[in-house]
């Protein structure tokens, strides 16, 4: 059964940083688009970043404004994708979910392709930025 767990949120300080870790269970990360995305309390879910790959060759992709404090990798041995975010700010605090494309091998080219297509997600970890 396909399972992702997120893991790693925690209450931080601005500036500060965290990783938070997804791992997955079920299936092999590797074959499929995955992505973050979060969402605060009384908001829209918000896209963060999204990563695919074919034939050895990954992508990488971000929202425009998740662009330079958000970095998105994934380990295929441990079956992980993480998330490392900088710079931390209290307008980051929200509950940040892995996610995955339910179809195994598709490739997207952009942002909104990869995410739009992500409809699986875990429980998600809980991020709180506060002084």
């Amino acid at each position: 059964q396909k399972q992702l767990v997120e893991s790693g949120g925690a209450l931080v300080q601005p500036g500060g940083s965290l990783r938070l870790s997804c791992a997955a269970s079920g299936f092999t990360l590797e074959n499929y688009a995955i992505g973050w995305f979060r969402q605060a309390p009384g908001k829209e879910r918000e896209g963060v970043s999204c990563i695919t790959s074919t034939d050895g060759d990954t992508y990488t992709y971000y929202a425009n404004s998740m662009k330079g404090r958000f970095t998105i990798s994934r380990d295929n041995v441990k079956n992980m994708v993480y998330l490392q975010i900088d710079s931390l700010e209290p307008e980051d605090t929200a509950v940040y979910y892995c996610a995955t494309d339910r179809v195994r091998g598709r490739i997207y080219h952009n942002f909104a392709a990869c995410y739009d297509a992500l409809d699986y997600w875990g429980q998600g970890t809980q991020v709180t930025i506060s002084a």
